[in-house]
């Protein structure tokens, strides 16, 4: 395995066993907020890696730190009082190094974003093919009317009827899916390496998001492009993702391939969340049932394992109410948690498998 660059001795973990070097290595990065209560650590030492043309599944609950790492990666936090730290390497650049000047050049055109409320996201005032075109002339230096003619090309391929009448409508005048196709469409206009897609599909029918993400995955394998999604339904990414990383507290407790990650995953945490979501590759007689307690402050995180107040296992024995879990980065299978491996496995398979 190859080690990314850096000014600072880092760990590495290559996605799905590629030994190439990372699209995307994101080391040791911190993402804290002074507040008059104190520091809140939204992101508290957080590394992965991602390669070409591969997903990548980050899931966890509201609060656990999900699309504060997104919005470091795109450099949403300049500006404010944000106190990032770390790295985060976009093909060997540093993008918490580089100006301003230099990351507006590589947003929208390296790196684009999928946003969760794309009713937000889009600007009621102008029309969708207004706001994709300038999105587009941006990063390319064209006139209007071949803007307008790569914007109908978009919203044809992202599906989007009649793209030549619809490039003139506003945002309300689309449904809720059609507007996020459309926000699909702006983020893949300028043909970038890597898309952060924050929650894609939490305001739609099952029905409409299915039909998001299988636009992605087709749009994925025509460009080529690497996928971050970002969800707190590990069903959203059950098809789609190559690698999933688990987050709880700020903090990464679990990280492997999709399929070790649904069939052999071995934090609490994980089996919580797999036993909260409808399966429909097997039959279930009993309710699903949601993980007790509530996600922690991150202003005042429990002392040890930021999970031990919800966790069925924790024990003084163990020490998980003392001593905070390490995270071995270098492994392709990661877990935070101080229950020894094997005993992991063994409460898996005969307290938590037959319950799934």
């Amino acid at each position: 395995m190859t080690s990314a660059s850096t000014s600072t001795e880092t760990h590495t973990w290559q996605a799905s066993g590629d030994d190439a070097q990372p699209l995307l290595s994101v080391r040791e990065l911190r993402v804290h907020f002074p507040t008059e209560d104190g520091i809140v650590k939204s992101v508290d030492d957080l590394s992965f890696d991602l390669g070409q043309g591969k997903t990548l599944g980050i899931v966890g609950e509201s609060g656990s730190g999900k699309s504060v790492t997104s919005q470091a990666i795109m450099g949403l936090h300049r500006g404010t009082r944000a106190r990032v730290s770390g790295h985060i390497l976009f093909d060997g650049v540093d993008l918490l190094q580089i100006s301003d000047s230099e990351l507006r050049k590589r947003r929208g055109r390296d790196i684009a974003m999928v946003f969760q409320d794309p009713l937000s996201a889009l600007h009621p005032y102008y029309t969708v093919g207004n706001q994709l075109a300038e999105a587009y002339r941006v990063h390319h230096d064209v006139s209007k009317a071949a803007a307008k003619t790569r914007v109908v090309e978009m919203l044809e391929r992202v599906g989007i009827p009649s793209p030549q009448t619809r490039v003139d409508n506003y945002p309300h005048e689309f449904s809720g899916g059609m507007r996020q196709r459309a926000m699909i469409a702006m983020a893949l206009i300028n043909d970038p390496r890597l898309i952060i897609a924050d929650e894609p599909t939490t305001a739609l029918d099952v029905t409409v998001q299915a039909q998001i993400l299988d636009l992605l995955v087709g749009l994925q394998k025509e460009f080529g492009s690497s996928i971050i999604i970002i969800t707190h339904d590990l069903g959203v990414v059950a098809e789609m993702a190559d690698d999933i990383l688990v987050m709880y507290g700020g903090k990464a407790v679990e990280r492997g391939d999709a399929d070790t990650i649904f069939y052999n995953p071995e934090h609490p945490y994980a089996w919580g969340l797999l036993a909260s979501m409808p399966r429909m590759d097997r039959l279930r007689t009993d309710r699903l049932r949601p993980i007790a307690g509530n996600p922690p402050s991150l202003i005042n995180l429990p002392s040890g394992c930021a999970f031990h107040p919800r966790c069925v296992y924790a024990s003084d024995e163990l020490g998980c109410r003392e001593i905070v879990p390490p995270f071995e980065n270098e492994s392709e299978h990661p877990v935070r948690c101080l229950i020894p491996h094997e005993e992991r496995l063994s409460i898996f398979e005969t307290k938590v498998r037959p319950t799934l």
